[in-house]
Parts: C-alpha cells; structure tokens; sequence
C-alpha cells in the first residue's frame, strides 16, 4: 500500500475548473498534447502509424482526462487504469517515464489554454497531483482510497 493520499477537495476543484476551461476555450487539445509529445520523444510518432485521422490520440487523451477526474476524485478505477496502462504501453516499447511524461505534457497544453485564469492554487494542484500520478506510475503500488 502506497503512502499516497487522496486529493484534497481544493485541489481537486482547480484541477477539474483547469481541465474545464481549457475544454471550452481549447476544443480539441490531442493535436497540441501529442505534437508537443513527438516533438520530445521522436520515437513515439512511429507507434501512431495507423492513427491517419487522429482517433485513436483523441481517444487516449479522452481517457486519460477520464483518469484524472477519476484520480482526483473518488479513486474508483483511475489507479488500476494507470497500472495496466503503463504494462500495457510497455508492451508497446513505451518506457514509463515517457507514460510519465505524457500527464506532464497535459499540464503544459492545458495551463497554456488556460492563459491568465492559471492561478498559483491551480499550479499547485496540478504539481501534487503530478507527483502523485508520477510516483504511482514509477512503482506500480497502490493508492490509498
């Protein structure tokens, strides 16, 4: 059992108005999320090759909001999700500390769209969750409910 503790209801707030916003004034965030992915990790690009009209990147990204909605809530399934994500995209060579890189990269596409409603509190919300979606996905343990 890992020493992770659920978000707290303030940071949980910021981070789902965050995701919110950047929904309403962003639209569609894949192509920025997974441009600024190949752009840091060339290699992933090739694992897309099947993806010509960019469904299967809108599908993942919607997932892994799902996640973290999931993951600053009520922790129903999103930890289990991430645990047989990251065996998963192993299997796909996808290292973890690019499955890692990936919540990062969110963050940054998301407080972009977001422009000056980005708060202090927002920040820091996301870097605690960050540290905790990074911890959890570098040791595979379990997240106290």
């Amino acid at each position: 059992m890992s020493d992770l503790r659920p978000t707290s209801p303030a940071d949980a707030q910021a981070v789902e108005a965050s995701l919110e916003r950047a929904a309403e004034r962003g639209g569609d965030l894949a192509p920025r999320v997974y441009e600024r992915l190949f752009a840091r990790e060339p290699a992933m690009r090739a694992l897309f090759w099947r993806d010509g009209n960019g469904a299967i990147k809108g599908e993942m990204l919607a997932k892994v909001f799902e996640a973290i909605l999931d993951f600053i809530g009520p922790r129903t399934y999103a930890h289990h999700l991430i645990e047989t994500e990251v065996i998963t995209h192993e299997g796909y060579d996808v290292p973890r500390r690019v499955f890692a890189t990936f919540f990062g990269i969110v963050e940054e596409v998301v407080r972009e769209t977001c422009g000056a409603d980005w708060t202090p509190a927002t920040d820091a919300a996301w870097k605690r969750m960050l540290a905790d979606l990074d911890h959890y996905v570098a040791q595979r343990g379990r997240v106290a409910a």
